[in-house]
């Protein structure tokens, strides 16, 4: 095999194990809110606003996982 190749599998390694991680943590998230509202419906206001930036944070890991993959092939 040769270094082309090699590129291509540490690119999608990077971006696989980047996307698997962003998910499970926006579904874990989005999980506990929706639990939490549920047994607390007047928190909702609170909780939802949080919930946003959480995911947020969670969807920056994806995206750091896809500027490195972008590195690994063209840099």
């Amino acid at each position: 095999m040769d270094a082309g190749t090699f590129k291509f599998l540490a690119a999608g390694i990077a971006m696989g194990v980047g996307a698997i991680g962003s998910a499970i943590g926006e579904g874990m998230v989005a999980a506990r809110a929706l639990e939490a509202i549920g047994r607390n419906p007047e928190a909702a206001d609170k909780i939802t606003p949080l919930m946003f930036v959480t995911m947020a944070i969670c969807e920056s890991t994806g995206i750091y996982a896809l500027v490195i993959a972008l590195i690994i092939l063209f840099g």
